[in-house]
């Protein structure tokens, strides 16, 4: 949404619209993922991450999710899950916060 990046679909857009009033939480490993995409050139952007990551955060409704204890330790508890921990993370963060994960990752 920050960017009007094609490769969100309408219907991603149109779920985050929905949500806005309510408030979009965005992990801060996420935010550690887009700076590592960036970082092996999977991502381009226009500006430094510095000022990407603070535009997107910014954007209306948005709210930084920190990592907690509780989000740790239910993050290794998550039967039948795939290995990746840092998508573990990001379900458990969701869970903690009570609020729907919206992600592109096939896996999760």
């Amino acid at each position: 949404m920050v960017d009007d990046n094609a490769r969100l679909s309408k219907k991603y857009r149109e779920c985050i619209e929905e949500y806005q009033s309510q408030g979009l939480g965005v992990s801060i490993v996420s935010c550690w993922e887009v700076a590592k995409l960036l970082e092996k050139n999977r991502l381009v952007f226009s500006c430094s991450i510095h000022e990407w990551l603070e535009q997107a955060l910014a954007y209306p409704g948005v709210q930084l999710l920190n990592l907690t204890l509780p989000i740790v330790v239910d993050s290794t508890q998550l039967n039948g899950f795939h290995k990746d921990p840092f998508d573990q993370i990001i379900v458990a963060t969701a869970r903690f916060y009570e609020c729907p994960l919206l992600t592109m990752d096939e896996k999760i």
